[in-house]
């Protein structure tokens, strides 16, 4: 005997089932194959990476954000594949600069911390300037005492004579700022500048002259000198309250 179909499972009814089933990627509202998001690991597109992971500090164009830009052909030409492959993976301790690598504890893979490097140069790199280089990273320690010279012969007129703002610039001494920014950021904010600011970079602008590297070592020590003396003056303060005891 054969079996009978249920009565609501009628072989119209099944019929239509299977054409729905086929045919739902047609459903009205129903996403493409190439309009769904890609999974995070799958993102190899630059504009994409740079947009969800760069954007919110450095602008949605590279420049005008809160950390330096990086639309800056200087910059570019002065910071090697490794260091900025290592400064995105791992990102910088005692900054807002978060490591991005997933064995930093961010999402990206090795190979989109790459892409991302490679499309940075792709983008807004170009030809190094014509002035020599300075390192980008030095392991010597810098004279505080001259680098105070060095600020007030170049930084001054932006900055103010003790650096805590002037008629075209803020102040590099606020204790929050400098609680923020490593030495290598500020290394980097006296040789690249900030040209999306209109601060220059270590060639100054008209007739100045270059800084060399000891100048430049100077002036970031001087600038790292202020970070110190508010930490004391905010411990001391600290212990005043609490009747003498730390």
């Amino acid at each position: 005997m054969r079996r009978r179909l249920p009565r609501f499972a009628s072989p119209a009814s099944l019929l239509v089932a299977c054409v729905l089933t086929l045919g739902c990627d047609g459903l009205p509202g129903r996403p493409s194959p190439d309009q769904r998001p890609l999974p995070p690991t799958a993102v190899r597109d630059f504009d994409s990476l740079y947009g969800r992971h760069c954007a919110g500090c450095h602008g949605a164009d590279g420049r005008l954000g809160a950390a330096r830009p990086l639309a800056d052909p200087l910059y570019l030409a002065w910071v090697d594949d490794t260091t900025l492959r290592r400064v995105t993976a791992e990102g910088v301790p005692g900054s807002l600069m978060p490591g991005l690598a997933r064995s930093a504890g961010g999402v990206l893979s090795d190979e989109q911390v790459g892409l991302l490097v490679v499309g940075l140069r792709a983008h807004w790199g170009s030809h190094p300037p014509s002035a020599a280089l300075p390192p980008y990273a030095v392991k010597r320690t810098g004279d505080a005492a001259r680098g105070r010279a060095v600020f007030a012969a170049r930084c001054a007129s932006c900055h103010g004579p003790e650096g805590r703002g002037g008629p075209h610039g803020g102040s590099v001494v606020d204790p929050a700022y400098l609680a923020l920014v490593s030495d290598q950021a500020l290394r980097s904010a006296v040789v690249a500048g900030r040209p999306d600011l209109g601060m220059p970079d270590f060639r100054g602008r008209g007739n100045q002259p270059t800084l060399d590297d000891e100048e430049i070592t100077d002036v970031v020590a001087w600038l790292a000198a202020q970070r110190e003396s508010a930490r004391n003056a905010s411990a001391a303060g600290t212990a005043k309250s609490n009747g003498g005891r730390p």
